[in-house]
């Protein structure tokens, strides 16, 4: 047998042993070469056998990754339920696994993360900017709606994404989750009652309790998210001010909307005079093609989106944005009233970083790193939980939506596990009236490392005990 058909047998087992996970990088052909110890040649022609027989596909400049095969327990679900109008009442679970600030890394103590180039490049921008302005920066507020020059950058990089949006109708406030409460709070008033996707977002619930307004849980898909016939439904039996929605990538589910269902969404708001609040936060982060905003759409102005760079980025940058539209001039008089201004050496900083580039090439590095993390995640999911398990396989965003056996409930879990060290997301923080009991939200934002391979076997040990006591 010729030595390269050896090396690729003996690759091919070692993959099938799982000893390189699916998506996950191969070692160089240097370090295979001096590994194994065959010539550069062979190793070159081993790993283009692996490639034709699809077991590793090549990335140009990256090297050779494990192809990602059919998920095994990848599943779409219809999340349903009946409707009902609720006042919000968050569990005290809530405040305990925001606690821990690390509601995306199931091990968050594990190991010192190495800086990311971008992270570090952007910084330094910021600091740049700051030396040479420091009187300015200490001595004056920002503009109302923010920094000219990002407002600038952020209206080019909606452009690309297929939105008209001039700078003069972005408002910079203090991340995403500021937009939204903002955005609440001009459209509605205690006792108002907004609709919301469901599974939802925890923050938009944790903003809609403590403004005192009624919630209506409109079902979704996993897969095309928000069911607008479920809203259609609600809307003829209530009421409704406003519908807050993620057209791209939702969390959990990572659910993107059809087109057709964004019109029909918009039609719905013209006919049934409500707003529409679009959370825009993961609206970058597509595997493949670039998506456009439910904004883009909107012909009529029923749309506030609201938007930010920390899931894309760095949740330590408290920038995000709004686009009122009507509401804009009352929004900003919100903004002003809540937090003043924003941090101006963070906007310039950010706005140069984008100018020049840093942010474009970022995402394409990021979003090649999280497909990749995200089939390490369903690997390991598929070793060591039970196949019982089901999980969803977004496009995008940085979350699964995992569905554990009925029989398990995630809090209890979430108990059990916290005591080895390892965090979860419970469905539980995903609404108000316990419909998510038996869910998890599995976040892909850290590489598969050994020790995270550890805590999911931990997991799945947890998951097999909690289910032989119930």
């Amino acid at each position: 047998m010729h030595k390269y058909k050896v090396l690729a047998k003996m690759l091919t087992r070692q993959i099938n042993q799982h000893q390189w996970l699916n998506g996950e990088k191969l070692p160089s052909i240097r370090e295979l070469s001096s590994k194994y110890g065959y010539s550069i040649n062979t190793v070159v022609h081993a790993l283009r056998e692996l490639e034709a027989q699809s077991i590793v596909e090549a990335s140009f400049k990256r090297g050779y990754f494990v192809k990602n095969k059919v998920a095994q327990h990848q599943q779409t679900m219809t999340l349903s339920h009946d409707l009902a109008l609720v006042k919000v009442n968050l569990p005290v679970l809530f405040y305990d696994v925001m606690a821990t600030g690390a509601a995306f890394d199931i091990l968050p103590k594990s190991e010192q993360i190495s800086a990311d180039n971008a992270i570090v490049a952007l910084n330094r921008t910021i600091n740049r900017v700051t030396r040479n302005q420091p009187n300015d920066f200490a001595m004056y507020y920002d503009q109302p709606l923010g920094e000219p020059m990002l407002r600038q950058q952020l209206s080019l990089r909606y452009r690309h994404r297929g939105a008209s949006i001039t700078e003069e109708q972005f408002c910079i406030t203090s991340g995403c989750q500021h937009a939204l409460f903002l955005s609440l709070l001009c459209t509605t008033k205690p006792g108002d009652n907004v609709a919301v996707e469901s599974p939802a977002f925890y923050g938009v619930l944790q903003a809609l309790e403590q403004l005192n307004l009624n919630i209506i849980e409109i079902p979704s898909c996993s897969e095309t998210g928000l069911k607008v016939d479920a809203l259609e439904e609600a809307l003829m039996k209530w009421q409704v001010k406003v519908c807050v929605v993620t057209p791209n990538f939702a969390t959990p589910t990572g659910a993107c909307m059809p087109i057709k269902h964004q019109l029909k969404l918009l039609a719905l708001a013209n006919e049934y005079h409500f707003t529409i609040i679009e959370d825009d936060i993961y609206g970058d982060m597509s595997f493949s093609h670039l998506r456009s905003p439910l904004k883009a759409l909107d012909e009529n102005n029923h749309v506030i989106l609201c938007g930010s760079m920390s899931k894309a980025l760095s949740k330590d940058l408290r920038i995000g944005w709004v686009v009122g539209g009507q509401f804009q001039s009352q929004l900003v008089r919100l903004k002003l009233a809540t937090s003043l201004a924003t941090s101006r050496a963070q906007q310039q900083g950010l706005a140069i970083f984008m100018s020049d580039g840093g942010y474009r090439r970022h995402l394409q590095k990021l979003m090649v790193n999280l497909a990749h993390q995200k089939q390490q995640l369903i690997s390991a999911i598929n070793k060591h939980l039970p196949s019982s398990v089901l999980y969803t396989n977004p496009e995008g965003g940085n979350s699964l939506w995992v569905a554990l056996p009925e029989t398990v409930d995630s809090h209890q879990l979430y108990l059990k596990a916290k005591a080895f060290g390892i965090t979860l997301t419970p469905g539980q923080l995903f609404s108000v009236s316990e419909h998510y009991p038996h869910y998890l939200r599995m976040s892909f934002n850290h590489s598969m490392t050994s020790k995270r391979l550890v805590a999911l076997k931990t997991l799945g040990a947890l998951i097999t005990e909690v289910e032989s006591q119930s």
